[in-house]
């Protein structure tokens, strides 16, 4: 699908996913959500890619929900999007749920206001990093709205409870140096070389990978959160041990180690994930 309001563009094997609506703050949109959606979704069956960048376009990263419609801006009954007997489904939880079952890692690029969903939509990614210019808020509590895009789940897991309810309680905007200090982003860049260092890190992260290997161990460590006990991580781990343990990129992961050379990986993602995966019953909506 041809998009309006997101880039999709990917070099040496990164995909960058750029927010487009600069005149706007790149505020959320409809149209940006069916967009965000659509791109990983192309993504996970592209094996040319093999890690995501999410940043925005302009002096903004997502200003949040865009309020044209004013006071009725989340009454999706008086628009007519809350069909009888049928409920509302969050668009934002929607972009967040599609992030989280990525085979790709995914990195956040924080470039400058992240504002509602435009922090919130950050929270699955695997790493954020911010630019000294970034301003983030969850600011639900002065909107008189609630936590959105499945964040009650992400971020006390990112921060801790006290560090989410402080940020969330108050609704404040606070600087890129608190988001660090709070461990929501990993590093602080100056705006100039924001980019540079999440194209860095994103190399760094795939260089000498095996993308199914990569695959695996985002959704074992994503879905592993939500256990009740290190058993359910037992499972799976001896399930991907044994299926991995016979294939072909193990193979030739130790025989580059011994022969002391790059490896060539050659399973693919999008072909060639065990036959365990997915292990999960992804849970109704209703």
């Amino acid at each position: 699908m041809p998009y309006e309001h997101i880039l999709y563009d990917i070099d040496d094997q990164i995909l960058t996913i750029t927010l487009n609506r600069p005149d706007n703050l790149n505020a959320f949109t409809p149209i940006m959500r069916e967009e965000l959606i659509d791109a990983f979704d192309k993504a996970d069956e592209d094996d040319m890619v093999r890690a995501i960048i999410v940043t925005g376009a302009g002096r903004a990263f997502c200003a949040g929900a865009d309020l044209k419609k004013g006071k009725d801006t989340f009454n999706y009954k008086l628009r007519g999007e809350e069909k009888e007997g049928e409920l509302h489904r969050d668009g934002g939880g929607r972009v967040t749920l599609r992030m989280f079952r990525s085979k790709k890692p995914i990195i956040g690029a924080i470039n400058g206001p992240a504002v509602g969903i435009g922090a919130t939509m950050t929270l699955p990614m695997d790493i954020r990093l911010a630019s000294d210019t970034a301003r983030i808020g969850f600011v639900f509590s002065r909107r008189g709205i609630v936590m959105e895009a499945c964040s009650s789940w992400f971020l006390p897991r990112l921060v801790g409870i006290s560090q989410a309810a402080e940020w969330v309680y108050s609704g404040r905007i606070f600087p890129a140096a608190e988001a660090l200090k709070g461990g929501l982003v990993k590093a602080v860049y100056p705006s100039d070389d924001l980019l540079a260092a999440a194209r860095a890190l994103a190399k760094e992260l795939i260089v000498d990978s095996a993308p199914v290997s990569v695959a695996l161990c985002r959704q074992m460590m994503w879905r592993m959160l939500g256990a009740d006990h290190p058993m359910e991580a037992h499972k799976i781990d001896s399930r991907g041990i044994t299926a991995m343990g016979q294939s072909a990129d193990v193979a030739e992961g130790v025989s580059s180690f011994l022969e002391k050379r790059p490896a060539k990986f050659s399973m693919k993602p999008s072909t060639d994930m065990p036959e365990f995966y997915p292990w999960w019953e992804e849970p109704e909506f209703k």
